[in-house]
């Protein structure tokens, strides 16, 4: 994963409550949000700031502090909202590209 454009301080992610978008920050004024995938058939994540896709990668990098699955949501009502609201739609992997996964092989077609 190369193309991130977060620093290199430790980036915190807090926990939204969202399966599928399960992790979440806001650095710079910008919503940096993370869409759980199906893995193995995807990459383990793919990274979106305020709802462009950046990148898809299994390994997030060592200076991001992800907390554990399923810890509940560190946002508050709005902050949550908010983020997840930028990246509504995109919940199948490829939908930022305008060519969602349809399943078949995957779990995409369930994540509608």
């Amino acid at each position: 994963m190369h193309n991130t454009p977060l620093s290199a301080e430790p980036v915190i992610f807090r926990p939204t409550g969202s399966k599928i978008f399960p992790y979440a920050t806001r650095e710079a004024r910008r919503w940096i949000v993370l869409r759980l995938n199906d893995f193995p058939e995807h990459p383990l994540y793919t990274l979106f700031v305020d709802a462009q896709h950046v990148d898809d990668f299994d390994d997030a990098p060592d200076n991001w502090l992800l907390p554990s699955p399923g810890a509940p949501s560190a946002l508050s009502a709005r902050e949550r909202e908010e983020a997840l609201r930028t990246v509504s739609g995109l919940e199948a992997y490829g939908a930022e590209t305008g060519t969602p996964c349809r399943g078949g092989f995957c779990s995409c077609s369930q994540r509608r």
